[in-house]
């Protein structure tokens, strides 16, 4: 073993410090077909079943044995059919209302208003239903559903084109294909709803008044980054590509592109305005790897972990694949989790999960904890040469969790150990050849520090 000269406190390569990692933890398991995850305003997690039961999740990770809603005797669920989203309104602690989208037994769509029961905060009232707007499905298939509240206080809603191989993406005369936003908190029309004025069709003859975007094949899942005032929407592919769109919150009218693009390639552009006027996805990706359909997520802007603020993620229901996507269109694919993944929720503290349809709900987790060390980082290693043992001893704060990892100048791993609480701990390296080697260690909270060593 060559010997070790020297060492030199460096923050280096951000492959070794900036590149997040992420992980799942199991939350909650058992229940039914779960398709969203919400909370009201408190540390509650309802849960969404497709066969029309909202289930309520306790701080402790209890289940009601009673469901908050039961409406499976009005739904249907064959195919992509079911109780499909759920949105409380912006002012619930008050009003209790809160707003489901689901298929009537005739296959429809249907957005109702239900109300929480006025003695008993975990049971809502079924005899409330409210509705609100519906409109025919051709279909079992590409019928959206997600339901949101923007930062503008209205209602939006994802309808997707309905299927059957229609594609309605372009048609401003229905409301298929589409995002709608509507205002619960007024009534206008003889419906039980009121448009924005600022909606971008309003008053045009050729086009409906409920339609805030088009151009979308069947948007599973979108959601509002209210810190950016951002919306993203997710939109699943047809042959090849899987598409991430961004807008902000006023940009109104936007075509993103379906069935004249497929993501940012041409799929059937017979009969479609010119390029210039359609809004193309800020990531995508192709259907590798046993990937097939896009499910839509959120902007991590939870407080656990700091490596992955600001970061959007997104999966994959046929391959278990989970990614991110950053604020420049940079895509991560860490691989498949094992998850037929059809949703992601946020609970009060912005903290992520991500829902598996066979039952089982799970934490998204961060590889770097926030928060400052109780001690200081620089100056918990040194690292001393042992050229007889062909070691490189690592001298560590004594009783402190810590793991040390060393890598070579491309960023592979040439060794590590873990759960390190004594001092003088050895990790065992042998025949390095002379050149630059980095040493990454990682206490307990995920805080890390990076130390170069010269080898020559």
């Amino acid at each position: 073993m060559k010997n070790l000269l020297r060492f030199i406190p460096f923050l280096l390569f951000s492959f070794l410090l900036n590149a997040q990692d992420i992980s799942i933890e199991f939350f909650k398991g058992g229940f039914d077909s779960p398709l969203s995850l919400q909370h009201a305003g408190d540390d509650r997690l309802f849960i969404v079943e497709k066969g029309g039961k909202i289930k309520i999740v306790q701080a402790d990770g209890t289940v009601n044995t009673t469901p908050f809603l039961d409406i499976s005797g009005i739904i249907s669920t064959n195919g992509e059919r079911g109780l499909l989203g759920l949105a409380f309104h912006p002012d619930y602690s008050n009003n209790g209302y809160f707003y489901v989208n689901y298929t009537n037994t005739s296959g429809n769509t249907q957005i109702s208003r239900f109300s929480v029961d006025s003695s008993n905060p975990d049971l809502a009232d079924p005899s409330s239903e409210l509705f609100l707007l519906g409109y025919n499905q051709p279909a079992s298939n590409h019928n959206g559903g997600n339901l949101a509240f923007g930062p503008d206080g209205y209602l939006y809603i994802a309808s997707g084109d309905g299927g059957a191989n229609a594609d309605r993406g372009q048609d401003l005369n229905t409301l298929l294909g589409k995002i709608l936003r509507i205002d619960v908190d007024t009534q206008s029309g003889g419906n039980n709803y009121g448009i924005p004025p600022d909606n971008p069709f309003v008053g045009d003859p050729n086009a409906l008044d409920e339609i805030w975007a088009y151009g979308l094949r069947n948007p599973w899942r979108f959601s509002f980054d209210f810190t950016e005032n951002n919306i993203w929407i997710a939109d699943v592919g047809q042959t090849n590509i899987e598409e991430i769109n961004r807008a902000g919150t006023n940009e109104a009218g936007l075509n993103y592109g379906w069935r004249c693009y497929e993501g940012s390639q041409t799929f059937n552009t017979q009969g479609c305005p010119p390029m210039s006027e359609f809004t193309f996805p800020i990531a995508e990706y192709t259907h590798t790897n046993g990937n097939c359909s896009i499910t839509g997520g959120y902007v991590y802007r939870g407080s656990v972990y700091s490596d992955i603020a600001e970061l959007y993620f997104f999966a994959d229901f046929c391959s278990g694949m989970i990614g991110t996507v950053d604020s420049s269109g940079n895509l991560v694919d860490y691989g498949d989790f094992s998850g037929s993944w059809v949703s992601f929720g946020e609970d009060i503290n912005k903290e992520l999960y991500i829902i598996s349809l066979g039952g089982s709900i799970f934490k998204i987790k961060g590889d770097v904890i926030a928060n400052s060390e109780d001690f200081a980082l620089e100056n918990t290693l040194t690292m001393l040469p042992n050229p007889a043992s062909g070691n490189v001893t690592f001298s560590l704060k004594k009783d402190t969790l810590q793991t040390i990892q060393l890598f070579d100048v491309r960023g592979s791993l040439v060794a590590s150990e873990d759960n390190i609480y004594s001092e003088n701990k050895a990790i065992t390296v042998s025949n390095l050849n002379p050149g630059i080697y980095f040493a990454k260690i990682t206490s307990s909270r995920g805080n890390a520090i990076v130390k170069k060593l010269i080898v020559q």
